[in-house]
């Protein structure tokens, strides 16, 4: 039976609108008209490490979406899985445990596209769905020094073994991961799922499928050894000379729209203001350096508010649970938010993204502040 409650959603052919990315270059137009820079001071705001590593694993995503083998895995899990409750705690405990172990983004770039397939074979609430993975691989990522930025810089400032990190960091994460599976319990029905009529199988493309897994294999071995731009050359080269379709589909919007947050957060991280918040306030150590960090990430996204934090705050624990809690809430907290949004590609999603993760950061903060004073 079609379930009722949460409507279902389908995916777009058009990306949904950018307003974050028209407000942004709004933003960028008012810094560069009140605290004007060289263009090459501007650029060298932007971190091109990630934008090239983004930019890398959206075409791969790409071709991988193009083999067609998303289609043919998402009707072979339609046929093991029955209820939406069940599918969406797979989905969840999967993007939870690959952020932990091939980072946040990479783990969305493999299930989100997933995610929209299956919702396009099925009555799925898609933006629902796509949400709680967002929630899922900030809380999963928080685990380990590999799986997101500020746990590898906070890693190397900590001194700590791989697995005395993970120790500091377990207690925060479990309760960030109850939190989340409580939500796929709340928000998703135990109800049937629901085929939709069938459509012309899509034929899979071993060629095009071998070259995607090739590529992406290589450029991770590229982004390893910092080689991003020759990894970049590689992927960008074959794909232009054998399947320049691929190309035509990144998303290139959102690329741009994480440049331009590059260059207006770090900007906001500089203002005079800013820094002498941080001096006055006594935020160097427990709640409030925890509580600071929450905030910061609101504000400037969490990677940002780590590099501005680390300076002023010396409990290095408190810094790490509270940028990693600060990945919930508004869109800005967490890259990895901002990017399950734009590979959704829904219209409503941003709204549906704030009314779950909003709540969801209180509860959460709430919940491992109490662990951190007991």
């Amino acid at each position: 039976m079609t379930t009722s409650s949460p409507s279902s959603d389908s995916p777009q052919d058009a990306p949904s609108g950018n307003m974050l990315l028209w407000i942004l270059l709004a933003l960028a137009i008012g810094f560069a008209a009140w605290q004007p820079r060289s263009p090459q001071a501007t650029m060298a705001l932007v971190d091109w490490q990630t934008i090239g590593a983004l930019a890398g694993l959206l075409a791969i995503t790409q071709a991988v979406e193009r083999s067609g083998m998303l289609q043919a895995t998402a009707q072979r899990l339609l046929t093991r899985v029955s209820t939406l409750r069940g599918l969406a705690l797979l989905l969840t405990a999967t993007a939870a445990l690959l952020s932990a172990l091939v980072t946040n983004d990479v783990s969305l770039f493999l299930l989100v596209p997933l995610t929209a397939v299956l919702a396009a074979q099925a009555h799925l609430p898609l933006a629902r769905l796509v949400v709680l993975q967002a929630l899922a691989v900030n809380a999963g990522s928080a685990l380990t020094p590999i799986g997101n930025p500020q746990n590898l810089y906070l890693w190397h400032r900590s001194g700590e073994s791989f697995l005395g990190f993970m120790a500091m960091m377990g207690p925060t994460v479990a309760i960030m991961l109850a939190w989340v599976f409580v939500a796929v319990w709340w928000l998703v029905p135990r109800t049937a799922i629901t085929l939709k009529p069938a459509a012309a199988p899509t034929a899979v493309q071993p060629r095009l499928l071998t070259m995607a897994v090739l590529l992406f294999v290589a450029f991770v071995i590229a982004l390893e050894r910092h080689w991003t731009l020759t990894g970049l050359g590689l992927v960008f080269g074959v794909f232009a000379l054998a399947a320049p379709r691929v190309l035509r589909g990144v998303d290139w919007a959102l690329l741009a729209t994480i440049a331009l947050m590059f260059v207006v957060l770090r900007q906001v991280a500089e203002l005079p203001a800013m820094q002498t918040l941080l001096l006055q306030w006594p935020i160097a150590e427990g709640w409030r350096a925890y509580l600071a960090a929450i905030v910061a990430s609101q504000v400037i996204s969490n990677v940002p508010a780590t590099i501005l934090l680390d300076g002023t705050v010396r409990d290095l624990p408190a810094l790490a649970a509270g940028v990693s809690v600060g990945g919930f809430g508004c869109v800005l907290g967490s890259l990895a938010n901002l990017i399950a949004l734009r590979l959704a590609r829904l219209p409503n999603c941003m709204w549906e993204f704030h009314c779950i993760s909003i709540p969801f950061l209180l509860v959460c903060a709430a919940s491992a502040a109490l662990l951190r004073l007991g």
